[in-house]
């Protein structure tokens, strides 16, 4: 596809697909921009240059959403522009490639090098279009305003016109004939899942990806009850899964009495593979915010939680007040942990890419890369056989972590095996009826967001997840 004659007078930019590599701290300055009144402008320009935060210089999506300490710009938006913000966002990151394709196949000559800030214009724009219920004039008219009081854009406001109202033209043919041939995750990451899962599991994994995660609980007690009263499924891993829930989470029955907690289906399972922990003394080495650490307890392990941020072992000291549940904690990197008084057990869910976590968290393919896992399967090697120094001959490690990718799991395990220090304790598959699937070979636990089918309403999915229990020989 080309641009009209008219059009092309504005046009003469790289085709995006074809463009270098995004590269960090491009467009990181904002000039100061002409004030507008015009309604919507301020969740706009929010939303780029939150976008331009992401995927130039890395930074992660959370803290900037942050109502408190996030992004001035964001915080200063109402709550209704607040959602279409992060809508705007999910949207953009989820499809970026695909998006990238669509504008530039509009596009007969390059986008300048340095038009960054034009980019996250055009980029904003496009998925309120393509992929949000939101009128196509009212994203064009706004990122043409966007671009008219940007003096980094004002000459090519014309330029945007022109190809977001191409793009409302053509949205479906768009969509049809570039759009979904085109992996909505980046090239290095589908030739990972190629390479791990195959080419046929790999496609469903991504297709996955783009739904975002239904909100899962798990209960202190009486599973089937709970999901009873909260109209929601039971799922395979003992989780209550709801609904198409969009309210506010403490409002629901069980919140303020503490009988649950959030907490995806896959993140639910490391803390299980111990059985029974009555009478036994447990360290949960990076703990935050909670989840699992309950778990333990509820379990009927002595507990000593681990975290090296302050503010992160605030909430999880929170989060065991609310659930009415107590554990030891303790702030510190767990590299630096030691002990005098050997565990019994120990649950160590790593720092990961995480990459099995992208349904809700779409800006991780873009904030890492793979030097990034590189260095974190290094890390994982090192906090692992400090894990299993931390407990006694005969004691279960149980090492997880959040993301798809096997370096961060089954082969850091393996290296940490050939020590000869540790034996895997296979999980076995008739012990998880409805997760047959999610045991491996060597029995190990690997989920996928592609696991778990969409049943009566109820999202299908779960995080990514890897889980292996090593017992310690010496």
């Amino acid at each position: 596809m080309v641009l009209t004659s008219d059009e092309n007078k504005t046009a003469s930019h790289p085709k995006r697909n074809n463009r270098p590599a995004r590269s960090r701290g491009q467009g990181a300055e904002n000039p100061a921009f002409e004030r507008s009144d015009k309604p919507g402008i301020r969740a706009r320009q929010a939303a780029a240059k939150m976008l331009a935060a992401v995927v130039d210089r890395k930074t992660s999506l959370d803290g900037m959403l942050d109502s408190g300490n996030g992004n001035p710009v964001y915080r200063e938006l109402n709550e209704a522009d607040r959602a279409l913000v992060r809508a705007i966002l999910n949207s953009a990151l989820r499809q970026l490639p695909r998006i990238e394709a669509m504008i530039g196949s509009l596009l007969q000559n390059p986008l300048p090098e340095g038009a960054r800030a034009l980019d996250h214009v055009l980029t904003v724009a496009a998925a309120q279009i393509l992929y949000l219920d939101i009128p196509d004039h009212s994203a064009v008219d706004l990122a043409v305003e966007q671009a008219q009081i940007d003096p980094r854009n004002k000459r090519f406001a014309s330029l945007v016109n022109a190809v977001l109202r191409r793009m409302s033209r053509e949205k479906q043919d768009l969509l049809d004939n570039v759009g979904e041939k085109i992996p909505a995750i980046p090239v290095w990451f589908h030739k990972r899942l190629v390479t791990y899962y195959g080419a046929d599991e790999a496609a469903r994994i991504a297709a996955a990806l783009l739904t975002p995660a239904a909100i899962d609980l798990t209960v202190k007690s009486d599973p089937e009850g709970w999901a009873e009263r909260l109209n929601g499924r039971l799922l395979p891993t003992g989780s209550i899964r709801l609904a198409g829930f969009s309210g506010a989470v403490p409002s629901l029955a069980g919140f303020d009495d503490g009988e649950w907690w959030v907490q995806d289906a896959a993140a639910a399972l490391p803390a299980k593979l111990f059985g029974s922990l009555t009478g036994k003394r447990v360290i949960d080495l990076c703990a935050a915010p909670g989840g699992k650490t309950a778990q333990l307890i509820l379990a009927g392990a002595d507990v000593t939680a681990l975290d090296q941020s302050a503010s992160r072992l605030k909430r999880l000291q929170g989060n065991l007040a609310r659930l009415g549940l107590e554990a030891a904690t303790q702030e510190i990197n767990m590299a630096d942990f030691r002990t005098e008084e050997l565990f019994d057990a120990a649950l160590l869910d790593a720092p990961c890419s995480s990459t099995g976590t992208i349904r809700r968290h779409p800006d991780v393919l873009w904030t890492k890369g793979p030097e990034d896992i590189e260095k974190l399967a290094v890390l994982q090697e090192k906090l692992l056989r400090h894990a299993l120094t931390l407990v006694k001959p005969g004691g279960l490690v149980v090492f997880s972590n959040c993301s798809l990718d096997m370096r961060e799991g089954e082969a850091v395990t393996e290296r940490v095996l050939a020590d000869g220090n540790c034996e895997r304790v296979a999980i076995k598959a008739a012990d998880w009826p409805g997760l047959e699937n999610a045991v491996t070979p060597h029995g190990e636990f690997r989920t996928t967001p592609a696991m778990i089918d969409p049943q009566d309403g109820f999202a299908g999915g779960l995080d990514g997840f890897y889980a292996v229990v090593l017992r310690r020989k010496i």
